[in-house]
Order: structure tokens, then C-alpha cells, then sequence
């Protein structure tokens, strides 16, 4: 067990350092970079969320019901990325940082500018980190280590058996399949595999297994669990509800 636990620790290892940030899809761009808080990030994230789409990037922000299926499945097909103020008295000088799920760094590169005021100097300097940034050409090597475990649940084996991530928990209701996916303690989204869009986005209430729902139509209802089943309350155009019932299955 020993030997298999190292081995599949090196695999891990040599997957990480083959990837690039041109294997990736989609970046999650923070509501704010470390080292530009407190509403000094002088547009730097405009920049980067302008500069990333124009080279064929997906850009996600922190609000995870907004993300595609697929980034919400599969946190490891995403990259976030950050800013640092490489700081330097003559000069607006910035570290642009690319790190994956497992928080290992897969791209960096340094910026430097010139213009003194800070502003236009730290986005000058942006600009020059981005423009080595490769076109999106997402690698069917991202799908190996999405799908592998973290190097933290493989150096587990030998001491316990290692708890599996809860797979998404289905749901059907007629010819209509869909996926339970927890954001967080306090939403899940249900989610056709065929779409990128959920189905429903639920918000716990103060009420147990009761919860606020938005529906991909963007009409708002309620939803609630009986008998281990999800019930939606739909809209009709007359002012009445029907009762959905999606079963698990």
C-alpha cells in the first residue's frame, strides 16, 4: 500500500508541473488582489478581466452561483489568479500569479513600469504581465488531475482510509435529470448535466428544509424537502403553484 501511495504521489507531482495556464478554461478573478485592497486596486481587475477574455478565458468572480456546471463539479479546472505589489521606490513594479486548486503556483509572471503615479504605473505594469499570458487552449491533462486526488488525501492511505468527496447527489423529475451541488452551509444549486446554467439556486431561509429559489428563468419561489425529495413550488400564470417533485434517484 505503501509503494502505491508513492507512486501515485509522483504521477500527481508530474501532472502538476506539466500543466500551464493555457491548459485551463476558467480563472477566477477575486473581488480584490492582497496586496491592492481597501478600493486601491486602481482598475487592475478591469484590466485583467478584459485582458483575460480577449485570449479566450472563462472568467469566473467569487459568487459561485454564477459558475458554470462544470467549474462547480470540478474546482480543479479552475485557476485563480492575483496581483502583488513587488514593490520598488523608482518604479510601479507588480508579480502576476496564476495558482491552481491545490494552491501550487502554475504561471507567474513580473511586471514593470516607468510611470510613477500609481494608478496608470501599476496598470502599465499589469498590461506587461498579461501580454505574456498564452491564448486558452484548454488540455485533456487538466481532466487527469481534476479527476486525482489532492497529494494531502493520497499521503492518507497508509493511516486511514481517505473520505471521498460526497458526489452530487441526483435528482429526477419525469425525463428531467439534475445534480444537487452545495455551494456552501447555506445554498446548493440543481444542475442539468447538459447545461452550464443551473436549474435552481437555493438559499437557505430561516426556516429548516426550507429555502428562497431562483429558477434559471430568474423567477423567484420557494422550495422545500419532503420525504427526502426536493419540492419546487413553479408559478403559473394565473397566481397559483404547481408542486414540482424531484425524487432522488
Amino acid at each position: 500500500m505503501k509503494k502505491i501511495s508513492i507512486f501515485l504521489s509522483v504521477i500527481f507531482l508530474v501532472l502538476i508541473k506539466a500543466q500551464t495556464v493555457s491548459d485551463y478554461k476558467y480563472i477566477l478573478i477575486p473581488q480584490e488582489f492582497n496586496d491592492f485592497k481597501d478600493n486601491k486596486d486602481y482598475g487592475l481587475g478591469i484590466i485583467m478581466e478584459k485582458s483575460l477574455k480577449g485570449k479566450k478565458y472563462v472568467v469566473l468572480s467569487e459568487t459561485k452561483t454564477s459558475w458554470p456546471a462544470e467549474a462547480l463539479t470540478n474546482p480543479c479546472k479552475v485557476l485563480t489568479t492575483d496581483v502583488l505589489n513587488d514593490k520598488s521606490m523608482f518604479r510601479n513594479k507588480i508579480i502576476l500569479n496564476f495558482k491552481d486548486c491545490n494552491n501550487q503556483v502554475v504561471f507567474t509572471e513580473k511586471g514593470s513600469s516607468t510611470i510613477k503615479e500609481f494608478e496608470p504605473g501599476f496598470q502599465d505594469a499589469l498590461k506587461q504581465g498579461l501580454a505574456k499570458v498564452p491564448i486558452s487552449n484548454p488540455s485533456a491533462t487538466i481532466e487527469k488531475i481534476a479527476e486525482s486526488k489532492p497529494i494531502e488525501e493520497i499521503k492518507k492511505v497508509d493511516d486511514v482510509k481517505v473520505a471521498q468527496s460526497p458526489a452530487a447527489q441526483k435528482y429526477k423529475n419525469g425525463s428531467l435529470s439534475l445534480q444537487r451541488i452545495q455551494i456552501d452551509n447555506s445554498q446548493f444549486i440543481l444542475v442539468d448535466g447538459n447545461s452550464s446554467v443551473p436549474f435552481a439556486t437555493f438559499r437557505a431561509t430561516t426556516k429548516q428544509d426550507v429555502f428562497r429559489v431562483k429558477l434559471a428563468s430568474g423567477v423567484s419561489t420557494i422550495g422545500y424537502y419532503e420525504n427526502g425529495n426536493i419540492v419546487i413550488e413553479i408559478p403559473k400564470n394565473n397566481d397559483e403553484f404547481s408542486k414540482e417533485v424531484f425524487s432522488v434517484n
